[in-house]
């Protein structure tokens, strides 16, 4: 991709690329957030010409996606009408299919959580059972979208509900939360990352002009049968990315499709677990394909940590290289160096539990000893857990060392059970690194789930 303007990639005024072209128009939009951004603007970022500008975003606000958001002062000539995205024009769901515990998520177009619920899940209980919850997870989110939309088509202005109001957790906008739960901006990051999603969602390659969001018309709603879904929900990661040309416009408040992470190994490519650690009988899984059959829904699988490092290189203002160090019931990390989520050619990067820090430590379950996994969890099984935030630290510090990279974003229920504990167990260690620049600490509520519904949202916006 063409990254000329300030950074900001450069637009084509080919027909074979209108589909590039919107995805660039759309993001923009996104990243504008409700002040919006003018025509004059667009064009100038993208290097498109004025005239494919306007057509974009008169194709874009016919389809609910863009819309008008007031006009700007002029020091000369007609005041400039400025546009925006429509957060409420889709959704996507993100699920966190943990060891013991499943979480899901409604984000809108614009990333910002609806939703989020937690349901016990055992991940050892057959694919049939913990398929049973996550249908019933999706299909909780998918009603409420529909009755959403359903609202917005009388003049109504619902605001969505949890699926399960005594248990959610409150809507809220998709951003890291700083360890005294007060705004993210000083301490966490995010920024638009060029790295494709692990799975494409659409397969298509036309060059009409349809929305960027029209993943797949027969499999935008929770009604579609599974023989509708679109092939694209099981295509490799080496597929083309998303064509906005492949489908008609997106039902309004249409649940595009459903984002899945999981502990690793395994393959973002085919959508097969690997033996998971505690877990081997989901081997060879076809998971996304038998989710995306049941669902009627596109389907993409990635890792954990992984997911989650897309969805916070997503938000404003990321830095080019962080890691996200995740401590739940496992330990691992998410890498995005250069603006790109590092995933391996296996799927293997960022195992960060499993590197050896004590020779004669106690064996894993990963088949190695004293990793840093068991080390962590250990301390924590013995209640000390300010030793857990010390083996935390040094395993963030390591990474630091290792890739020089700028920030440490930290997640996870352990994490977030004391995350001013975790993270002055990072600082002091990083402290103690003398190194030329300081390397922030933050933390970072529900940023598997989102991730994983990002997994879905990011190639709309040519990510």
């Amino acid at each position: 991709m063409n990254r000329d303007n300030g950074g900001v990639a450069s637009g084509a005024n080919l027909p074979a690329l209108r589909s590039h072209n919107a995805a660039l128009l759309l993001d923009l939009l996104r990243t504008a957030g409700e002040g919006g951004i003018s025509r004059l603007e667009l064009a100038e970022r993208t290097g498109l010409t004025p005239q494919a500008v306007s057509k974009i975003t008169a194709r874009l606000r016919a389809e609910g996606l863009a819309a008008e958001a007031g006009r700007r002062a002029s020091t000369g000539g007609k005041p400039a009408t400025v546009l925006r995205l429509v957060p409420a024009a889709a959704y996507a769901i993100g699920l966190h299919l943990d060891r013991d515990e499943l979480t899901a998520v409604l984000l809108d177009l614009a990333g910002t959580r609806v939703a989020a619920h937690r349901v016990p899940l055992d991940l050892g209980a057959g694919a049939d059972a913990v398929l049973a919850v996550v249908a019933e997870e999706v299909a909780a989110l998918t009603a409420m979208t529909a009755m959403t939309a359903r609202g917005a088509s009388t003049g109504a202005n619902p605001a969505p509900a949890s699926p399960r109001a005594s248990t959610s957790a409150p809507a809220s906008p998709s951003a890291p939360a700083s360890t005294s739960d007060a705004s993210p901006a000083s301490v966490s990051a995010s920024a638009a990352t060029s790295d494709a999603s692990p799975a494409s969602v659409s397969a298509s390659a036309a060059t009409s002009e349809a929305s960027p969001a029209s993943v797949s018309a027969s499999a935008a709603t929770s009604e579609a049968s599974p023989a509708s879904v679109s092939a694209s929900a099981r295509v490799p990661a080496s597929a083309p990315a998303a064509d906005p040309a492949s489908a008609h416009a997106p039902v309004p408040g249409a649940v595009l499709g459903v984002g899945v992470a999981m502990p690793g190994p395994l393959d973002h490519r085919t959508g097969t677990p690997g033996r998971v650690t505690g877990f081997p009988e989901w081997d060879g899984f076809p998971l996304r394909e038998e989710l995306a059959r049941r669902l009627g829904l596109p389907v993409v699988l990635d890792k954990d940590t992984n997911a989650a490092a897309l969805g916070l290189a997503l938000r404003p203002d990321a830095p080019d290289s962080f890691a996200y160090v995740h401590l739940g019931t496992g330990l691992g990390a998410g890498l995005v160096l250069g603006g790109a989520v590092l995933r391996g050619g296996r799927t293997g990067a960022g195992e960060l539990g499993h590197q050896t820090v004590q020779l004669d430590g106690p064996p894993c379950d990963c088949g190695g000893r004293g990793c840093l996994e068991v080390l962590c969890l250990t301390a924590l099984a013995h209640g000390d857990r300010a030793e857990a935030a010390r083996i935390l630290g040094t395993g963030a510090a390591n990474l630091v060392r290792l890739l020089d990279i700028d920030r440490v974003l930290l997640g996870g229920r352990v994490v977030l059970a004391d995350p001013e504990a975790y993270a002055r167990g990072a600082r002091e260690v990083l402290a103690g690194l003398g190194l030329s620049a300081d390397v922030g600490v933050a933390v970072a509520p529900y940023a598997v789930a989102e991730g994983a519904a990002q997994l879905i949202l990011a190639p709309i916006f040519g990510k």
